[in-house]
């Protein structure tokens, strides 16, 4: 098999009001990540015009999302932060993975049908091909490792697919311009520790969404320390105490989400919780997630104020991530161009 360069590649929608959710199940695992890989974050607003946006929301929430992983601690001078549209490699690869990709593939992701419901005829085309571009986000810095959540399992292994379609495609074409076997590696997840399901505060059946019309289902990244305390004092709970084992969560949504989040705040698991908290009173528990919560969010929550604050710093960050992750890009998209056969 040929060697590549070990490489993460992850990127975040700017969809605007990130939050716990969206923290512990992404974000906080690509700060781990950097510690021991090579990793390139990148705000993917090309995806985010799959649907319709507002240009003035969409270039706040691309700030935001930015401010967010240099507040949660991504280094941005170690790694690359850029948004996805000031490399134009990315819409080129996926133009060439729509060429290699099958419809048959792209007929069987269940995000499309979801996200399309039954009005699947005035879906946009960008909304279909997305895992094209999902494919050529990643492929396009030859990343190896991509850390996932459960909604893009589906669509990684359409990125595999095509890599592995391209290699075999130009196998001869490949080795001919001296990269041996393949040109694309075949990215593996990366699914980091337990997966943490954030569900609502009100409604421990939900996910946590932004969506969500009332602002006290959900814990933002941008919220102050003293509007996370009376986000979790008021999470709803039922009136039994916490309970000594797993079992005892059944027909509980609420008090297991909660044992949760202390968990995922903690780093560790939800029987470590039960074994301090179990049996205990409900309102002694809560008070201490108020303080680890704060404790942890809080100054997220300020650091992103201050650096919103800078909009300029932070269009500093992408621009100069967008070169460095373009002067990688380039020199591959220029070698596939070869590999293709396009006169350059």
């Amino acid at each position: 098999m040929a060697k590549f360069v070990e490489r993460v590649f992850s990127g975040v929608q700017p969809t605007g009001n990130l939050h716990l959710g969206n923290y512990l199940g992404a974000i906080a695992k690509f700060v781990e990540l950097q510690k021991i890989h090579d990793c390139i974050y990148c705000v993917v607003d090309l995806h985010a015009i799959t649907l319709p946006q507002k240009p003035d929301e969409l270039r706040a929430s691309i700030r935001e999302v930015t401010a967010a992983f240099i507040a949660c601690g991504i280094d941005p001078k170690k790694h690359i932060v850029f948004n996805q549209s000031q490399v134009g490699e990315h819409a080129e690869l996926a133009w060439v993975f729509n060429c290699v990709a099958r419809l048959g593939w792209l007929n069987r992701m269940t995000q499309f049908k979801e996200k399309a419901g039954k009005d699947r005829e005035n879906a946009s085309v960008g909304l279909y091909a997305y895992p094209c571009l999902m494919a050529a986000d990643i492929l396009a810095y030859r990343a190896t490792h991509v850390p996932v959540g459960e909604d893009q399992k589906q669509h990684l292994e359409l990125a595999r697919d095509v890599a592995q379609k391209f290699n075999l495609d130009f196998a001869a074409s490949i080795a001919a311009h001296g990269h041996g076997e393949a040109f694309f590696p075949l990215p593996e997840p990366l699914i980091q520790g337990q997966a943490t399901r954030v569900m609502s505060l009100r409604d421990g059946s939900k996910k946590m969404s932004k969506s969500d019309p009332s602002d006290y289902s959900r814990i933002n990244l941008s919220d102050d320390a003293d509007t996370i305390a009376q986000k979790v004092r008021k999470a709803k709970t039922d009136p039994e105490a916490l309970p000594s084992a797993i079992e005892g969560f059944k027909q509980r949504p609420e008090a297991e989400n909660l044992a949760g989040i202390f968990a995922a705040l903690n780093g560790e698991t939800k029987e470590d919780v039960l074994k301090t908290f179990g049996g205990g009173n409900f309102s002694t528990f809560k008070s201490a997630l108020v303080d680890l919560a704060v404790a942890k969010l809080g100054p997220i929550g300020a650091e992103m104020k201050r650096l919103k604050d800078d909009p300029a710093f932070i269009d500093g960050v992408l621009v100069e991530g967008a070169g460095r992750a373009r002067a990688i890009a380039t020199k591959n998209m220029a070698m596939v161009k070869d590999i293709l056969g396009f006169v350059r």
